[in-house]
């Protein structure tokens, strides 16, 4: 299958992000050239794989922004997805705050009007606060698709299910849905 499109997968850390291979696999099988960018933990986390992701994706997997005067590695994005968004990296990105590659690059994304889909994955105590809901309805007015609510990962107690709760389908779904039509 050629891939006519570029993904832009950014996971943040949470325990869904441990499944991002199989998603990446999904998405390429979607017809989707993917470039995954992790927030710094996730990247820690996911340190042992990092090689075996690049080389699964075709690009290298990057979690920090390139320095002054460094070429870009990564195609022009398509389209973006952030799964999973945690309640930090949602707030940052409704804020704002930039400050790390994952997050300004989603703000940026949907400034230029891509196809953008957010996944958040929080505790239910988290999505109790009151500046998630905030968040969540800043990204919706920036046309940000945002996955959640009724059937979304929020949970109390992560758990072996967390994983599945990150409605990966649905999230690819969502950014097939909002992608322009080839």
């Amino acid at each position: 299958m050629i891939t006519t499109r570029t993904l832009y997968l950014f996971c943040s850390a949470a325990l869904p992000v441990f499944d991002v291979a199989g998603v990446i696999e999904d998405a390429q099988a979607r017809g989707w050239d993917v470039c995954l960018g992790l927030t710094p933990t996730a990247a820690d986390w996911l340190e042992p794989s990092l090689d075996g992701l690049a080389a699964l994706t075709g690009h290298p997997v990057r979690a920090a922004y390139p320095r002054p005067g460094e070429p870009g590695v990564w195609p022009a994005a398509d389209a973006l997805l952030f799964a999973p968004a945690t309640f930090h990296s949602v707030n940052a990105w409704a804020l704002g705050l930039t400050g790390t590659l994952a997050v300004g690059v989603a703000a940026e994304c949907a400034g230029r009007g891509l196809p953008t889909v957010a996944v958040p994955c929080v505790s239910a105590a988290h999505a109790r606060h009151p500046r998630f809901d905030r968040a969540l309805e800043t990204l919706r007015s920036a046309g940000v698709v945002v996955l959640h609510g009724e059937g979304g990962p929020t949970t109390d107690v992560p758990g072996p299910e967390w994983p599945d709760r990150c409605a990966w389908g649905p999230a690819l779904d969502a950014v097939e849905a909002a992608r322009p039509a080839v």
